[in-house]
């Protein structure tokens, strides 16, 4: 999908060709959220997951001028209060180099439009709270920051226990 108003970006879904680079942009994202360390996975997860497992995980590569610019990697959830799908951005990062062009934006639209197209009732993600050019970004577009709600994760050793720990009687 050509995008007019950016002149040379190309946003594309992801080939399996592509495994290599969405691994890069997934470790460059980790590196400015400073979360490097915990970067595990690999280029054949990341085959398995988004090429093998169709429906799973969608990625769509934004290219500027030929050269890679950024991806959005997401998936669908459901929403029980409105009965409909959503759609879950996982990721979204563009790199620094040519942030402020519009690449960002045009990832977002393209969801959008996908979100729509597939009768989601919402689209959602997570920022980091330290992340104040993203949270501005996000809000010009409209989004609104759920302030209300705490995210939970389990992982780890913590997953492992849960799912295999019988209850006690």
């Amino acid at each position: 999908m050509k995008i007019a108003n950016v002149p040379g970006l190309l946003i594309r879904q992801a080939r399996p060709e592509d495994c290599l680079l969405i691994l890069t942009l997934i470790r460059e994202l980790a590196e400015y959220e400073r979360l490097a360390s915990q970067v595990t996975a690999s280029e054949e997860e990341i085959r398995k997951a988004v090429f093998e497992e169709p429906g799973r995980v969608e990625v769509w590569i934004a290219e500027l001028n030929g050269s890679p610019a950024g991806f959005a990697i997401f998936f669908h959830n459901f929403s029980s209060f409105l009965g409909r799908p959503g759609l879950y951005l996982e990721d979204l990062f563009v790199r620094p180099d040519v942030r402020g062009r519009g690449v960002g934006k045009a990832l977002l639209r393209r969801l959008a439009r996908i979100a729509v197209e597939r009768g989601c009732g919402r689209m959602e993600w997570a920022v980091l709270d330290w992340n104040e050019p993203a949270i501005r970004f996000y809000e010009s577009l409209g989004a609104v920051g759920m302030r209300d709600w705490t995210v939970y994760r389990l992982t780890g050793e913590a997953l492992r226990k849960l799912a295999t720990d019988e209850e006690p009687e």
